[in-house]
């Protein structure tokens, strides 16, 4: 086990442990680790926790300093960030999640671009460039851009979910999502 990586991405306390700096330098690190001879494109979604925010800024500029261009999900569950990954063909997808730790947590997740969690290698790959701060900067037309997703893309991993239902009568029912990142996909995939 890594500097930062535990089995199921890096977790800490939002701007304690997890704070605005080590995402932007994760970022920057994953951009230069991943680049393989190209720009690559990175999905990023989050859950609905407030630090979500703050921790999508930091870790999108981050990859654009290093060279990566980036497309934002807004809210989205885990699953959806790793099909559309894959569905999009992009190199890499991020997480800003705590899963179900407390909500003063957070946590970044990163996936390659088969939707799978990171080697352990390309983990320790990152983890090297955040600590000896071994990272070089993008410059002029290299610098990554960042674009919002739309709707499409959460509309192409519902109808993926749908695909593989097939219901023969109504229900009636009700969905909890607890504040967690289905709230942006359970009521437009169930309503069908």
């Amino acid at each position: 086990m890594g500097k930062l990586f535990g089995t199921d991405g890096i977790r800490g306390v939002a701007n304690k442990d997890l704070t605005a700096e080590l995402a932007f330098k994760i970022g920057l690190s994953a951009a230069l680790t991943l680049k393989r001879d190209r720009k690559s494109n990175v999905i990023i979604g989050k859950d609905t926790r407030i630090s979500g925010d703050m921790l999508e800024s930091a870790i999108s500029a981050g990859l654009c300093a290093g060279g990566a261009d980036v497309i934002l999900l807004g809210v989205a569950p885990t699953p959806a960030v790793a099909f559309i990954t894959t569905d999009t063909n992009a190199d890499a997808g991020i997480v800003i999640s705590a899963s179900h730790n407390p909500y003063e947590d957070n946590g970044i997740k990163i996936f390659d671009s088969n939707g799978f969690k990171l080697s352990d290698e390309l983990e320790l790959e990152i983890e090297d460039a955040v600590f000896t701060g071994s990272l070089t900067l993008a410059t002029a037309s290299r610098v990554g851009r960042i674009t919002s997703a739309g709707d499409g893309s959460l509309s192409r991993y519902i109808a993926h979910l749908q695909a593989g239902v097939d219901i023969k009568r109504k229900y009636k029912i009700v969905i909890d999502c607890a504040n967690g990142a289905a709230v942006a996909t359970a009521g437009r995939g169930f309503k069908k």
